[in-house]
């Protein structure tokens, strides 16, 4: 009675700290989009390179999750978020004083490294803190709602940092966080893994990330410029180490990534539709921030202020989201949330460059709340599925889904935006920098005569609405059906409210 007096008290404070971490990714992944038009500017990027500065960090982060979550079942879940947490604060400078557009994307590639430690540990970590399942349900609630918070902070914090100081000051942000989290959690983070490991197989670690990023980049290429040699090689061969990496996981005594997880139903619909959620999603939570700011004209920190129904939503649901699953049912609380989202995505189909706010605030806060929903359940049942010992390869799985369906999101969304963008007809003898990207018109504008310049903008802006507009419209679509799938797939699952 005495210990658990002690531990209870305890538990939650780690918690706190599991939190920072959150809010660590979450920052990154928000000021990135808000400090696009800056760094377009400064960096001049290619409309291509602009998309691998926004994949280069999910590409890599989703082709390590598994092994880094397999490592920390090893090593020790404490070990491996703080050697992570130490790496992305000091990979952040990296990023802050890139100086070319090809130095962001080794810049981002390294920052997804050190963050594929980070989220796959604080779930797990979760997972061996709470036994109880309600409270392990609220604690995945506050870890969700600190995401969503992150991403709510993140656009307003470096709003003010843009609009006071260059733009890599939005990745400097990163620095007291991760010292907070350093310092705290060697104190009051317990340490766990699994007390039968095994080896960490550094064939299969090697076939995981070659796998993983092969397929993503011929996607993406092929989403991008059609198709062509390189990325039907680069399709094959990560098609081939990934069946490598299958038929090693099944063979080896103590597999990287136990593959039995996914016989459970409840498993891999979690996952499949967590994937297939942030695709749909990608898209508009890329292009966002450029849109408020370069079709719409705002400034740095309202389009951050702009972005805050969507974290109000989460943050709301995110907490609520596992009593409601267990009043009603697991799969009503996913599929429903899923078809809010893609209702809402239907309705910013609309948009245009003079669309009023009210409608977007109104879908940004409808997509939140439908996020925080089935972000939240699907969480718990991942979670729920595995053993404590598994738990960080469980997390790692959950995590690449979520990392992969955004690299495939922005790939896929992001190629429709731009190939509609580029097809704008601008005023006689536009350069073909304009074309490249709205950041790019933005500064060709910048030297041509008012009328000219005028001219130029209203078409590439009007585009770039138009190809949001589509890329919502296909992103309504991934989420109806997903929601429909979601609600098959998951019947019968619940909540546990025993330990």
């Amino acid at each position: 009675m005495k210990q658990q007096a002690i531990t209870r008290p305890r538990r939650w404070l780690a918690l706190g700290v599991l939190v920072l971490a959150v809010l660590l990714v979450a920052v990154d992944a928000t000021v990135l989009g808000l400090a696009t038009p800056f760094l377009s500017e400064d960096l001049k990027p290619s409309g291509t390179q602009l998309l691998w500065i926004g994949d280069a960090y999910s590409f890599v982060l989703a082709g390590l999750l598994v092994s880094m979550g397999s490592l920390g079942d090893r090593i020790g879940r404490k070990r491996i978020l703080l050697i992570g947490a130490t790496a992305f604060g000091a990979i952040s400078v990296l990023n802050a004083y890139a100086n070319s557009a090809e130095l962001m994307i080794v810049a981002r590639a390294l920052l997804g490294v050190a963050g594929a430690t980070l989220m796959p540990a604080t779930l797990a970590l979760i997972r061996n803190l709470f036994h109880d399942p309600r409270e392990r349900s609220v604690a995945i609630g506050i870890w969700g709602a600190a995401a969503s918070a992150g991403m709510a902070i993140g656009p307003i914090v470096g709003g003010v940092l843009l609009e006071n100081f260059w733009w890599g000051s939005v990745f400097l942000i990163n620095l007291p966080v991760m010292a907070v989290l350093v310092v705290v959690g060697a104190r009051l983070l317990p340490e766990s893994r699994n007390p039968q490991p095994g080896p960490w197989d550094l064939i299969s670690v090697v076939l995981s990330m070659v796998g993983m990023i092969g397929i993503v980049y011929a996607i993406k290429e092929f989403a991008a410029h059609g198709f062509g040699w390189i990325s039907l090689a680069a399709g094959v061969i990560g098609a081939i180490a990934l069946y490598g990496f299958v038929r090693r996981q099944r063979r080896l005594p103590i597999p990287l990534l136990d593959l039995r997880l996914f016989r459970s139903r409840g498993f891999s619909s979690a996952v499949l539709a967590d994937l297939l959620t942030i695709l749909g999603l990608s898209g508009l939570i890329f292009f966002l921030s450029q849109y408020l700011q370069l079709v719409q004209e705002r400034r740095p920190i309202e389009a951050g202020l702009a972005e805050l129904p969507a974290a109000i939503g989460a943050i709301v649901a995110g907490l609520l989201a596992g009593q409601v699953a267990r009043r009603f049912s697991v799969r009503a609380v996913v599929a429903g949330g899923l078809a809010a989202i893609g209702l809402a995505l239907a309705a910013l189909t609309t948009i245009s460059q003079d669309t009023e706010y009210p409608l977007l605030g109104a879908a940004l806060l409808v997509v939140g709340a439908g996020a925080g929903f089935s972000f939240t359940v699907t969480a718990d049942v991942i979670l729920a599925a595995v053993p404590k010992e598994e738990a960080g390869a469980a997390s790692a799985v959950s995590e690449t889904a979520y990392e992969l369906g955004a690299a495939l999101g922005i790939a896929l969304l992001g190629s429709i935006v731009t190939g509609v963008y580029r097809d704008f007809t601008g005023p006689a003898g536009t350069p073909a920098a304009a074309h490249e990207s709205l950041g790019g018109a933005v500064e060709v504008a910048a030297q041509l005569p008012p009328e000219a310049a005028a001219q130029l903008l209203d078409a590439a802006r009007e585009s770039f609405a138009h190809g949001v507009s589509i890329a919502a419209g296909v992103g309504a679509a991934v989420l109806l059906i997903t929601a429909v799938v979601a609600w098959f797939l998951l019947r019968g699952q619940v909540l546990s409210t025993e330990r």
